[in-house]
């Protein structure tokens, strides 16, 4: 894997999954590339740079795992934010999720997600689910250039920079 590859936001509020996920990135060489946060307001903080994350230096995450049943703002309105956002759309975006309803791979896709994994339960077959993740959108996946602008945009979640 590419250690030199800008960060992976892990957005999980499940303590244990968001360690299982951490340990199989760093299994393939990561492990220090990776910003977790709890909730989906957390990550539209993250990503916009403002209130905890106000200062945040680097670049922008090269890939965002996101789950689906989260507090505050679930995935699918993270998703749509991202989606929707000029500056944001074009970032990778797999959805990360314990969930094989129909409808939740349904309004994933149509939120415009990227990728749709359903976690594996078996350890061995989530470290080589990952390690596809990883080989695909941070070796193989040419990304879109990244944006340079950043004004303040006003959205059903408030103002964000």
């Amino acid at each position: 894997m590419n250690k030199n590859a800008n960060a992976i936001l892990l957005v999980e509020d499940n303590p244990d999954d968001a360690e299982l996920t951490r340990l199989a990135l760093a299994r393939h060489g990561l492990d220090g590339r990776v910003t977790h946060v709890s909730d989906g307001m957390q990550a539209l903080d993250y990503l916009y740079r403002r209130d905890a994350f106000a200062e945040r230096t680097g670049g922008n995450p090269v890939l965002v795992l996101l789950d689906l049943k989260m507090p505050l703002l679930d995935g699918i309105g993270v998703l749509r934010e991202i989606k929707g956002s000029d500056s944001l759309h074009n970032f990778p975006v797999v959805v990360l999720t314990s969930s094989t309803e129909p409808s939740d791979l349904q309004r994933a896709y149509d939120a415009g997600t990227n990728a749709y994994i359903a976690k594996p339960t078996e350890f061995a077959q989530f470290l080589s689910a990952m390690k596809h993740v990883c080989e695909f959108w941070i070796n193989i996946n040419q990304a879109a250039p990244q944006s340079t602008s950043a004004g303040v945009r006003t959205t059903a979640f408030g103002e964000l920079n």
